[in-house]
């Protein structure tokens, strides 16, 4: 589909990091915005900058983690807007930790905001979109669901759970007129990646490289219009690697090791510590 002025864009997770240029980014083109997030403190400010520029908007305080909380914002979105035709799930979480460091509580934040809340939010809406035949859903992953890295065994497991679920609703719904798009970048220079450099004090390994995030906004637009299965944004060509690693686990392994991301998350990990 392409994305037209008419469309209604909910976007989770838009205040503050990779969300509000996001939301900068679908503002520009003129659709109506609902912008979701928790505990939502900048929701105000993303929202007063884009309705300067004309842009119709609705913002939700919501936990993630809540069903009924989601089912709730859902039907307010519906109520002020009549319809949903692009879902963005955005919104993640994070523990930077040894995995038996982690309490249950932890481990269940993690999952539930960043896989089910994304799979239960894509199956509110896709009724409606599939009996119009015209809807999109983006996945925010990150290449943590393709490698594996160190001290983040929940965060990786949802970003890749979140691809795997990308591609089964194209192959489920191939030809409806409904699109799935999971965009999967590596470090972003907002957000998580932003919080981690403040905590250890110096920036990734050069070899990670670090995208920005107006990259990762743009590709979420180009998903959508050109219906693409699967974007990776990172400043590198990293497609080759990820291959090698696919046909050896081992490789992949010492590869994480050579490039630094192992050491890079167990720094944060220390610096917690000290914290």
């Amino acid at each position: 589909m392409k994305i037209q002025k008419s469309d209604t864009v909910l976007i989770t997770g838009a205040s503050g990091g990779l969300g509000t240029h996001i939301v900068r980014t679908f503002a520009r083109l003129g659709v109506r915005l609902a912008l979701v997030a928790y505990p939502g403190n900048e929701l105000a400010g993303i929202q007063a900058e884009i309705e300067k520029q004309g842009c119709e908007s609705i913002t939700i305080i919501s936990d993630l983690r809540d069903r009924k909380a989601r089912q709730k914002m859902v039907d307010e979105v519906i109520r002020r807007f009549q319809r949903i035709d692009i879902l963005v799930n955005n919104a993640g979480i994070e523990f930077t930790s040894f995995y038996h460091e982690l309490n249950q509580e932890n481990i269940m934040d993690v999952l539930s905001v960043n896989l089910e809340a994304p799979m239960l939010l894509t199956r509110m809406l896709l009724p409606q979109m599939l009996e119009r035949r015209r809807g999109h859903v983006v996945n925010i992953s990150s290449l943590a669901g393709k490698l594996g890295p160190a001290f983040q065994e929940p965060y990786s497991a949802s970003k890749a759970g979140l691809i795997a679920f990308t591609a089964s609703l194209r192959a489920t719904y191939r030809d409806s007129g409904f699109g799935a798009s999971v965009i999967v970048p590596g470090f972003v220079e907002a957000g998580i990646y932003a919080a981690l450099k403040t905590r250890i004090g110096h920036p990734a390994p050069a070899l990670l490289g670090v995208s920005s995030p107006e990259s990762v906004a743009c590709a979420v637009i180009r998903a959508i219009n050109r219906n693409r299965q699967e974007i990776i944004v990172n400043q590198w060509p990293v497609r080759p690697l990820l291959a090698l690693a696919d046909l050896s686990p081992a490789f992949g392994q010492w590869m994480a090791d050579k490039i630094g991301s192992n050491d890079f998350f167990h720094e944060a990990v220390e610096a917690q510590k000290k914290h």
